[in-house]
């Protein structure tokens, strides 16, 4: 579904990307995990356009990114940000149902609530939180909601971006649990970058190490702890000694 091969990014003389290659197979839930600064928020941008590599190429569906329809490419795609990024200026409903209301997936007002509030359902929120404000929710909520407007329209592929940050350990759970779920309903395609070991098991069909822009090592979750390599073992395991250097 989604292939990058030998993707390079920089920003003046910062490197970031420095000939990232990594496939992503169709209904398959990807995780990449590294350190922070090693442009895994990068690779997503630059898969959904937001960001132009400097070279290398980038496909969804065969079809390069930066081809076709720009409305019709992004319609395809779903997102959780990392800080949920509800607008505190709309309820909970016209969140969720926010890109129902406009552009070329537009629906009835009336409609759009209806799909909205069962999206709310599926996430295991009531019907009376549609008219809340963000304000008025916990983290936890928020998250879900965040959810819930990731997979309002149905997307083909959906991006979790450090999903289960700044939530304690047993929400957590339940939004890993949830995406699972989801994804595997959907039969999505999922890419999530996450520092949290955790989520990496309860998500992750593959797993996507990403260090000093490249893609240091990839595999099955299953794999992952007997892989022997050093740069995952570390990583997996929080060690301060081997070859990811520590800031001290």
């Amino acid at each position: 579904m989604i292939e990058l091969q030998d993707v390079h990014k920089a920003f003046g003389d910062k490197r970031v990307l420095c000939g990232v290659t990594l496939t992503v197979p169709k209904g398959e839930s990807m995780v990449i995990i590294g350190g922070s600064g090693t442009g895994k928020s990068v690779t997503l941008k630059c898969i959904l356009g937001l960001v132009t590599p400097d070279a290398g190429t980038i496909t969804v569906g065969g079809q390069p990114v930066t081809k076709g329809d720009r409305d019709a490419f992004l319609a395809r795609f779903g997102m959780l940000f990392q800080g949920a990024a509800l607008f505190d200026s709309l309820t909970v409903w016209q969140n969720v149902a926010f890109r129902l209301l406009r552009g070329a997936q537009k629906r009835a007002r009336a409609e759009a609530r209806e799909i909205a509030i069962e999206k709310l359902r599926r996430v295991g929120l009531k019907a009376e939180t549609a008219d809340l404000y963000p304000a008025e929710l916990s983290g936890g909520m928020q998250k879900r909601v965040g959810l819930a407007r990731a997979i309002a329209a149905d997307p083909e592929i959906i991006f979790f971006d450090e999903p289960t940050t700044g939530l304690d350990p047993i929400m957590a759970g339940v939004i890993n649990d949830l995406i699972r779920e989801i994804v595997v309903e959907m039969g999505a395609t999922a890419i999530t970058i996450t520092h949290d070991m955790t989520s990496v098991r309860a998500i992750a069909d593959d797993v996507a190490m990403l260090h000093d822009g490249v893609i240091q090592w990839t595999g099955t979750v299953a794999e992952m702890d007997g892989c022997g390599d050093p740069y995952v073992e570390q990583f997996i395991n929080g060690r301060a000694d081997g070859p990811i250097e520590a800031v001290r």
